[in-house]
């Protein structure tokens, strides 16, 4: 007996409904754009990071040198180097300028090479397409960029010989006033009024710096004609001196008050010259003290009227009276001194016997020939 065979089948397992047609294409462009995304983050946040360390580490940089300047000027104060006898002050502000150039040229970079990743990563075929718009742009443009080029090597130049410092008062030609920022292509300039001057380093062909070692204060002393000059010099004189002995006034001179002497005589004034070098930036407090020391000292003198009136030379007068009154003096270089004065004298041939042939050949002159020795 034969079973019957079923012939029924089973059903087959149910598959998972299928994904409409359009997210088929739609998924992977959001993986794709998921990554990139990610990428770009990351970029983004390594460039911040980069930039943050390189701005701290410049800043340490800063730091640690203007306090050891301070340090060893043996004062709190930025402005008190140059009261100290020690004066680091060019060694703050040159360290401060350049911190704050370098702070500038670490975020560009980072800018710069970090917006290339990122384009990269974007579409990496997409700087090779650019090569030749880029080289196009850059022929274009090149004329253009000479003077952002001249700028930022001009720039760099100013603040790697300390032509110019933050806090500086300098005389660029273009403008006057206190450097209040100097970075690689502009240089920030305020004057008297508060005006603020950006000047392009690129048009700077000059700098007056005021603030760079010592100032010099002129001052031109007027009394009346018929007045005894010995006597009057001599009180101008003591007047400078006192001032420069002042425990106030004194660390903020460098070199003795000196008297030029007549300047001019005018119909009815003769005019005295009265001068003392200072540290750059006290001429100004300086010069109104010693205009008043020097105003009580002629009252005292009972000359009438007199006129007291500060100098700035310039050109000529400037080039010809740089070193002033008195030059400065080196060392004399000693010098042997001979015992007795040299004498010359011949040399002396010596004595030949006739018998012996001369080395040349020669039959020797009758006056220099020997007497003939007697034989033993």
């Amino acid at each position: 007996m034969t079973l019957p065979v079923s012939t029924a089948t089973e059903p087959p397992a149910e598959e998972p409904p299928a994904l409409p047609a359009p997210w088929d294409a739609i998924v992977p462009v959001l993986q794709d754009v998921g990554w990139r995304a990610l990428q770009v983050a990351i970029i983004v946040i390594a460039a911040l990071l980069i930039a943050i360390i390189l701005r701290a580490v410049i800043r340490r940089v800063v730091d640690r040198i203007v306090s050891g300047a301070k340090n060893r000027a043996r004062v709190d104060d930025t402005q008190a180097l140059e009261r100290s006898p020690v004066a680091q002050v060019r060694v703050v502000q040159r360290t401060r300028t350049l911190g704050s150039i370098l702070q500038n040229i670490v975020g560009v970079t980072i800018i710069v090479v970090a917006l290339l990743l990122i384009v990269s990563v974007i579409n990496p075929n997409i700087l090779g397409s650019l090569t030749l718009l880029t080289a196009a742009i850059g022929a274009g443009l090149g004329f253009g960029a000479q003077n952002i080029v001249k700028d930022v090597l001009n720039g760099i130049f100013i603040v790697a010989e300390d032509q110019v410092g933050i806090g500086d008062v300098v005389d660029l030609g273009l403008a006057t006033g206190i450097v209040e920022y100097v970075s690689v292509r502009v240089t920030h300039v305020r004057d008297v009024n508060g005006t603020l001057w950006y000047v392009r380093n690129g048009e700077i062909t000059r700098i007056g710096n005021l603030s760079q070692g010592w100032s010099r204060i002129i001052v031109d002393v007027g009394v009346p004609v018929d007045s005894d000059i010995d006597e009057v010099e001599h009180a101008l004189q003591d007047a400078a001196a006192g001032l420069a002995k002042d425990p106030k006034w004194r660390s903020r001179i460098v070199d003795r008050p000196e008297i030029w002497g007549l300047e001019a005589v005018t119909g009815e004034t003769l005019v005295l010259r009265v001068v003392i070098r200072t540290r750059a930036h006290s001429k100004d407090d300086v010069a109104k003290e010693l205009r008043v020391r020097l105003k009580r000292a002629t009252d005292d003198l009972d000359l009438g009227v007199t006129t007291i009136s500060s100098v700035r030379l310039e050109g000529h007068d400037g080039a010809h009276r740089v070193r002033g009154a008195n030059p400065p003096k080196t060392k004399p270089t000693p010098v042997p001194i001979a015992t007795e004065r040299p004498v010359w004298r011949p040399k002396l041939r010596p004595k030949r016997s006739r018998d012996t042939p001369p080395a040349s050949g020669n039959t020797p002159p009758a006056g220099n020939a020997a007497p003939p020795e007697a034989d033993a």
